[in-house]
């Protein structure tokens, strides 16, 4: 590994306290109030940083203009603060003191990672130009990234750009990831309704049984993207949930099932959504039933600029190697309201690898790895000091 930019032990044992306390008390999306206090707190500690609070609720945004004046230069650099609705499991000292909650995905070591450049840039502010820290609230399901737009983040702070960085388990500390184009999907919600005829169980020929239906509607969902999809597009249909009956010998009258639907294209989820429809028309029918479907946006395609991308993927191949920087992984099927932010500027999400031993995303024994703090630090420097040179 070539020698990182910032290899400052006492910025790592200090970002690890920081991390460990965001930890200790998670906050789930849009109640970050405590998160968000401690924050601004030490944004303000820092020389020359502007703080600027309540923004999507608990969203903070923090301005650094470099010793070189304002040129008219501004990027932004994000993270995101929520925790998950997770009952934690570890049992080292620094685990979630608050029941059901945990940060089980590391937005307490990605709003660290910033933090630490934060403060490392306001004590070496070589570089002309604006530099905006982003602590987005509510990434989790709530669209926090959307609110922040909505609410005017870029016209406030009219960046050129702006860039991501989530933390990825399987890749190991001190490996990068970067994508061209795609690297989360878009993901949307459905809920169907199946109305049939109740009876008892045991005459069932009274009825229309809607649990039949059903099935059969399961199985065929999972025909849609193996045979209505072009085997070079990428889809995911899953149904996840039932709600249906109440006892044991009574054919219910009607059955709810809902699941996920992840894509990276509006034209592929287009032709999931008329194939849904057709395949409830047609199986209803046949049974002499009635079917509807409720979709539910949720948060569209992760999709990097390339330029963007390729000027990140120098910027961590000079800290690290080119060896350590993948240029080929997969996107993932997951979903990243950053999403909104690279809607609305140019800009890249990359991945910073969390280690290839510990727990997945979104499991209760899941913990960030405190020895990527500096290399995400690094990164985060190294490119402020690219674009605002």
């Amino acid at each position: 590994m070539k020698k990182l930019m910032i290899n400052d032990s006492q910025l790592h044992a200090l970002m690890t306290r920081w991390r460990h306390a965001f930890h200790v008390h998670p906050e789930t999306a849009f109640e970050e109030l405590k998160t968000a206090e401690i924050i601004a707190d030490l944004l303000r500690s820092f020389a020359g940083i502007d703080v600027h609070t309540g923004i999507a609720k608990t969203g903070v945004v923090g301005v650094l203009t470099g010793s070189g004046g304002d040129n008219g230069q501004m990027i932004g650099l994000r993270a995101d603060i929520d925790a998950l609705n997770i009952t934690e499991e570890n049992l080292f000292d620094y685990r979630s003191n608050i029941t059901g909650k945990m940060h089980a995905c590391g937005h307490d070591g990605h709003t660290t990672m910033l933090l630490g450049a934060a403060k490392y840039l306001s004590e070496n502010p070589s570089f002309s130009g604006k530099v905006v820290f982003i602590f987005q609230p509510a990434e989790e399901n709530c669209g926090g990234g959307d609110m922040m737009c909505k609410e005017g983040l870029f016209e406030r702070f009219p960046c050129q750009s702006v860039y991501g960085m989530h933390n990825w388990p399987g890749l190991p500390v001190g490996d990068f990831a970067v994508h061209e184009k795609e690297v989360m999907a878009s993901t949307e919600s459905f809920d169907v309704t199946i109305k049939g005829a109740g009876t008892h169980a045991a005459m069932p020929d009274l009825g229309k049984d809607p649990m039949i239906i059903t099935a059969q509607l399961i199985n065929s969902f999972q025909t849609i993207v193996s045979r209505s999809i072009a085997p070079t597009d990428t889809a995911v249909v899953s149904v996840t949930m039932m709600n249906a009956g109440s006892a044991y010998n009574i054919i219910p009258s009607s059955v709810v099932f809902s699941g996920t639907i992840r894509t990276f294209s509006n034209t592929v989820r287009e032709t999931i959504h008329r194939v849904i429809r057709q395949q409830i028309d047609g199986i209803c029918q046949a049974f002499g039933a009635k079917g509807s479907i409720d979709f539910h946006d949720s948060y569209p395609a992760t999709i990097n600029h390339p330029s963007q991308a390729k000027v990140c993927a120098e910027v961590v191949e000079d800290l690290v190697g080119k060896d350590k920087v993948h240029r080929d992984m997969p996107p993932s099927m997951g979903a990243e309201d950053f999403s909104y932010m690279l809607m609305e500027k140019p800009g890249a999400y990359i991945w910073l690898g969390n280690g290839e031993l510990g727990h997945s995303l979104h499991n209760s024994r899941y913990d960030f790895n405190d020895e990527a703090l500096p290399l995400g630090v690094s990164y985060w420097v190294a490119l402020t000091h690219r674009l605002l040179a």
